[in-house]
């Protein structure tokens, strides 16, 4: 007969072994949230430095304007003028048109700007391109030139006269005004895609790097050629990546500048307020109404944010919906 000895059960923790516990718990919990704040810190600093301080200040100017009593003679004042400043912006037709330009430079610049650099990304990953590295390099180089040098080389090739390329033309019978009525805004668009194409490219491809390949094999295997796993395969598994760089496309397009200020003094098509960031420009270094530019830089921010948080919704709504019919 042969007997078996249990272990005995372990007794249960008292309320004295509770009570030595619980101050090392939470000092393990003061160490960790410390590490936290510590390492966080950096973050907030620089988050505070350079968006709540700016964006602070725009508000506060934005509800206060210098004025001269006494038919103008008398001494200047800072008064509180309300939301005086911001309905003007929001009445001001030339504001306005630049709103509805910047729109429709986002509806062409954006989808070009995405399927673009994701085809390039493809077309790299696909294998079917030789001496890949230089390629990459070929394509990123534009994107180390600064955007001033960027839109003074191609204000240069837009102006006619000087410009190698309307001379070719010319030469071909072919005469086209890059900074006429019509092609001004896809002459802008020509150097957005120009400088941050390949910028793109190399963040569609790095996300491409991380596809499994055990994937790309099996749908290989199943009989899928090189564009159908490209199409439905690889694009949809760097659906995050495509995400990330359609939203912050949208944010840069959304504060156009640099491109156009340039061009303005080439193109009667483009006037000082083409768009909302000139428009800023224009208020406070030429008419010396920083209330006007601040109250103007807040609704910009309010529609970047507002137009951001739209896509992100509308983002995760699509891929819910996704989820749920598999």
């Amino acid at each position: 007969m042969t007997t078996t000895a249990h272990a005995p059960a372990p007794a249960a923790a008292g309320p004295r072994d509770r009570d030595a516990a619980s101050p090392a718990r939470r000092r393990a919990g003061r160490r960790r949230g410390g590490a936290a704040a510590v390492l966080m810190a950096p973050f907030f600093v620089l988050l505070t430095l350079v968006f709540l301080i700016p964006v602070g200040t725009a508000v506060w100017l934005s509800f206060f304007s210098d004025d001269q009593p006494g038919l103008g003679f008398g001494p200047e004042r800072t008064v509180f003028v309300g939301l005086r400043s911001y309905a003007a912006v929001l009445t001001d037709p030339t504001f306005l048109s630049g709103i509805g330009t910047v729109a429709l430079y986002c509806v062409l610049y954006i989808p070009l700007m995405v399927i673009g650099s994701l085809a390039l990304a493809l077309l790299l990953d696909s294998g079917v391109v030789r001496l890949r590295a230089t390629a990459q390099l070929g394509l990123f180089l534009p994107h180390a030139v600064p955007g001033i040098i960027a839109a003074l080389i191609w204000l240069y090739l837009y102006t006619p006269g000087i410009s190698p390329v309307i001379e070719a033309l010319g030469k071909a019978d072919l005469t086209v005004d890059f900074l006429g009525l019509h092609t001004t805004l896809p002459s802008i668009v020509n150097i957005a895609l120009w400088s941050n194409l390949g910028y793109n490219m190399v963040v569609f491809y790095a996300a491409l790097q991380a596809v499994p390949r055990e994937v790309l094999e099996a749908a290989v295997v199943d009989g899928a050629g090189p564009v159908r796993t490209a199409l439905r395969v690889k694009a949809p598994l760097v659906r995050s990546s495509i995400v990330m760089v359609a939203m912050f496309t949208l944010i840069w397009a959304l504060q156009l500048f640099t491109e156009p200020m340039l061009l303005h003094q080439s193109s009667q098509m483009i006037n000082t307020r083409f768009s909302p960031s000139m428009y800023i420009y224009d208020a406070a270094f030429s008419r010396n109404n920083y209330s006007l530019a601040a109250a103007a830089s807040v609704i910009l921010l309010i529609i970047t944010i507002a137009v951001s948080y739209g896509v992100t919704r509308w983002t995760n709504r699509v891929e819910a919906a996704e989820e749920g019919t598999r």
